[in-house]
């Protein structure tokens, strides 16, 4: 890997002619919802944006922004802050004039509303903001009060208009409500972080760094190295790659001409960690490697198709930086057991105001057992499938957005027979929370009443199988072994298992203070009933100020 590494840099090394470059943004679900709605309200693609694959260049986003403003025709008081807020958040690359800060220090200091810091010349650009997390709240029958405390830096901007940057920095402790704390309890990972530190009498404490350079290697050809998450898809969820696990380091290769976008990544993963009585100790873990590529394409100016294919390989394997090739040949070729999924995304813009999306994933594929031509309900009839509707200013209400989404995977997807092979990073899943072995509902309907008020509900409801003992495995825990399961290889079934059913509701409450600054107040109530008459109930309530990073999801 540290060859192609050096090989990709001294490429780029080669390019003479000067390329308009720029980092990515931070993948940040609220902000990208706000960016994505103006696409739906549009009813067509604008241009060569692509939404499918995550984070985005931030030249691209103003690009397409403008070009929105310019072809939108009325824009409300809300749309028309939302759209000055996105393009002051990416102000060098905005040819329209955007008004400087009100609250400058100085030369420098605010000049703009996004920058704590900010300086562009022709041969530099570089902009400087601290980040910080603050959060306290209080959960039903729990001694322990959960709370954040987050506190960093963040840094991106471009050299010679030919390189882009990005780097974050920040230390966190922190104490998870009950679930929560469970999740990490029983994977011993903290999802989006990875490796932790105990931090008092139940708390976590771990240092984040996220980063990365960019630049084009021709008009069309952008390379992206560095170590963050990355998100495929239209959902609240994916089943191809989320940002659920820890950041991995990473080359990603993007191609984009006019209606076609194809993406290209490679990166190393941690496969497992060593712990000492639960806790992840200093030392070398066990590494895997990840290939995939994804090829989407605009089909008219309404629908995108995207096919993916990838594969976790426990050595790395030169074969499979090909960025071209098939990984079932090249996996066939070898005798490896590599382990390769196939699948397929869509969205579908069915005019203004509405988007139909949705995801399929194939882990492994028998024909006659797949369609149930010999016996139902194959442990090797393992996929996962996804549909979702996007409904922008419900009955015409501006600002009033509604989003359903649906999900399921058949028991044993993702897991793997050989060590070091499941579709997982840090020991957490690569795509959705829950695994494998699960239905699952969301519904998210979000408005905007005032310029920096935004209101949010989420509902979810799961129903997923669980294993009685650590012995079992009805095909729900990703990082077990497939061919050691509690059930024969037919009869198997999602909810298989110890049955559990969730629901859970959040009402969020966020103002924006000034640019970036955000206060937040939210209440949950979850409830979970485990087959057997286990029951449990939870209220959780939270006040949060975030400043310059986004807002931790706790809706599994």
């Amino acid at each position: 890997m540290k060859y192609f590494f050096l090989f990709l840099l001294f490429t780029g090394s080669l390019v003479s002619e000067v390329l308009a470059q720029s980092p990515y943004l931070p993948f940040n679900r609220d902000y990208y919802s706000l960016l994505e709605r103006y696409e739906i309200k549009n009813g067509a693609f604008n241009g060569s944006f692509h939404t499918g694959s995550k984070p985005y260049r931030r030249d691209e986003v103003v690009q397409y922004l403008e070009e929105y403003k310019k072809t939108a025709g009325y824009l409300n008081k809300k749309d028309e802050f939302n759209l000055n807020y996105l393009l002051q958040d990416n102000w060098e690359y905005a040819t329209d004039s955007l008004a400087l800060s009100k609250r400058s220090i100085g030369k420098y200091i605010y000049k703009r509303p996004s920058d704590f810091y900010g300086y562009k010349s022709e041969d530099f650009d570089v902009h400087l903001n601290p980040v910080l997390y603050l959060q306290g709240g209080a959960e039903l029958d729990n001694d322990q009060m959960p709370f954040r405390n987050t506190r960093g830096l963040a840094l991106h901007g471009s050299i010679d208009d030919k390189i882009g940057f990005y780097t974050m920095l920040a230390t966190t402790d922190l104490m998870f409500p009950s679930w929560v704390n469970e999740y990490v309890g029983n994977h011993g990972a903290i999802p989006g972080q990875g490796f932790w530190k105990r931090y008092g009498d139940g708390g976590y404490s771990f240092f984040s760094a996220r980063g990365h350079i960019t630049f084009s290697a021709t008009k069309h050809v952008n390379i992206q190295m560095g170590h963050d998450s990355h998100f495929i898809g239209e959902g609240l969820r994916s089943f191809i790659l989320s940002d659920f696990s820890n950041p991995f380091v990473f080359v990603k290769v993007n191609t984009k001409i006019g209606k076609v976008d194809f993406t290209n990544l490679w990166g190393q993963m941690t496969a497992d960690i060593i712990t000492s009585r639960g806790v992840p100790t200093d030392g070398r873990y066990p590494q895997k490697w990840f290939s995939f590529h994804r090829l989407g394409v605009n089909l008219g100016r309404r629908f995108n198709l995207g096919v993916f294919e990838s594969v976790m390989a426990d050595k790395a394997n030169w074969n499979y930086f090909n960025p071209l090739i098939f990984y079932r040949w090249v996996e066939h070729q070898l005798g490896t057991p590599d382990k390769v999924m196939l699948g397929t995304d869509m969205k579908w813009n069915l005019g203004k105001g509405m988007q139909l999306y949705g995801q399929f994933v194939l882990d492994e594929f028998v024909f006659d057992e797949f369609f149930h031509i010999t016996e139902s309900g194959s442990s090797r009839n393992k996929h996962g499938v996804q549909l979702g509707y996007k409904y922008i200013d419900v009955a015409g209400i501006d600002n009033l957005d509604f989003q359903l989404e649906y999900n399921q995977a058949r028991p044993f997807t993702f897991q793997e027979k050989f060590d070091y092979q499941s579709y997982t990073n840090y020991r957490i899943p690569l795509t959705h929370p829950r695994g494998a072995n699960f239905r699952e509902l969301l519904a998210v309907i979000t408005y905007q009443p005032l310029r920096k008020l935004m209101l949010r509900g989420t509902m979810m409801y799961q129903m997923y199988g669980a294993d009685p003992t650590e012995e079992d495995n009805y095909g729900g825990d990703i990082l077990k072994n497939r061919t050691q399961t509690s059930t024969s290889l037919y009869g198997n079934y999602i909810g298989q298992g110890q049955k559990n059913k969730v629901s859970m509701a959040t009402l969020h409450l966020q103002y924006m203070l000034r640019h970036n600054l955000f206060v937040d107040l939210s209440q949950t109530m979850r409830h979970v009933n485990t087959e057997g008459g286990i029951n449990s109930k939870t209220s959780y309530g939270q006040l949060a100020l975030r400043l310059n990073i986004s807002r931790f999801d706790q809706q599994f």
